[in-house]
């Protein structure tokens, strides 16, 4: 049984998939594409890529947390803003905020299919944290 989109692009963000290769096969199509705009500049990833890229992470973090403050689906859209947290190898008593993310998915055969996605570095400062936050 396959997951509905919104399920499946938080479950993925939420999940241990720098730790856990399995995870990426669950949620990432086989023929994933991701765009990519970074602080770093311009990435097209295919699937070997993410999976790549995934790996290297466990490497670096003892923990990744994704904060989500934004979750949006349209039928096979899903729209997903979120801060990733992070609790390195060599300090993993303190969790700092690494990167600002907002994505955009089309899910295909239950999966991940196409994604673009924008991303940047994290500070600490609440009203940056906390922009994206509903008001009443």
């Amino acid at each position: 049984m396959s997951l509905e989109p919104k399920d499946c692009v938080e479950k993925f963000y939420s999940s241990d998939f720098y730790k856990n290769p399995e995870s990426v096969e669950k949620y990432l199509h086989p023929d994933v594409q991701l765009f990519w705009n970074s602080s770093a500049g311009f990435h097209k990833l295919n699937f070997q890529e993410i999976a790549k890229m995934s790996k290297d992470l466990s490497g670096s973090f003892d923990t990744l947390r994704a904060d989500v403050s934004h979750l949006l689906s349209d039928n096979d859209m899903v729209t997903i803003r979120f801060t990733y947290y992070v609790r390195t190898i060599e300090n993993p008593e303190e969790e700092l905020p690494m990167a600002h993310f907002i994505s955009i998915w089309q899910i295909k055969d239950g999966k991940m299919y196409k994604g673009h996605q924008i991303s940047q570095q994290a500070d600490d400062s609440p009203e940056n944290l906390n922009s994206f936050l509903p008001t009443n």
